[in-house]
């Protein structure tokens, strides 16, 4: 919450309707992502896809890895942009076709949904949508982006911004074994290295790193 402490804090406070029971069955370390996975599934409930729309999801990290496992479960055509060996691996593990950026067909995508970050990664998604497509933005921006709102206007493109989502439901997918996220886990360290994991986490490439507080 704005203007209180975090999870780092000695001690905390929040609303006891912030709570939210995990599910037995759901492991600590699968129950973390909880939060971003409710991110993902909120395009669910914004934009309508079914298994004939062409999805394209830019960035393939720890955000774009839960947007494309809930993307999945929708059956549609979907394709990750991937940087990173690591990134396109853990793609291929679970079934979902990655590609390159140079191999993105420009217009040939009905939906995509920009979790890069990077106004790069902003551009690439807008390119490869097609007249009447929908642009969906997660990410958010240090600073201002450049924008032709023009081609927008002319190409009639659908801008979605999406942020938050469902907990109850990004908890009942853990549940169901739908959505494994601990994949995506780096590594874990004792609360007493702090340091060290937020050092970790910096790291380019790292998708997710814990600490273990007990």
């Amino acid at each position: 919450m704005r203007g209180h402490d975090g999870a780092f804090a000695e001690y905390l406070t929040l609303p006891l309707e912030n709570l939210h029971p995990v599910p037995a069955g759901v492991s600590d370390e699968a129950a973390v992502f909880t939060e971003p996975l409710a991110a993902a599934l909120q395009i669910t409930r914004q934009v309508h896809i079914g298994p004939e729309t062409r999805v394209l999801v830019v960035g393939a990290g720890r955000l774009g890895q839960l947007i494309a496992q809930v993307l999945r479960l929708t059956g549609c055509n979907l394709a990750v942009v991937a940087r990173r060996a690591r990134q396109r691996t853990l793609l291929a593990n679970v079934g979902i076709p990655w590609l390159a950026e140079d191999d993105v067909p420009a217009a040939g995508f009905d939906l995509a949904v920009e979790a890069s970050g990077a106004p790069g990664g902003l551009a690439l998604a807008r390119r490869a949508l097609r007249a009447g497509g929908t642009l969906v933005l997660k990410s958010t921006y240090a600073g201002e982006v450049s924008v032709d709102l023009a081609g927008l206007v002319v190409d009639e493109i659908s801008v979605v911004g999406s942020r938050c989502g469902p907990f109850p439901a990004a908890l009942r997918l853990l549940a169901q074994g739908l959505v494994d996220p601990t994949p995506l886990i780096d590594t874990c360290l004792p609360l007493a290295r702090a340091e060290a994991a937020l050092r970790r986490a910096a790291e380019p490439g790292v998708l997710k790193v814990l600490l273990d507080c007990t």
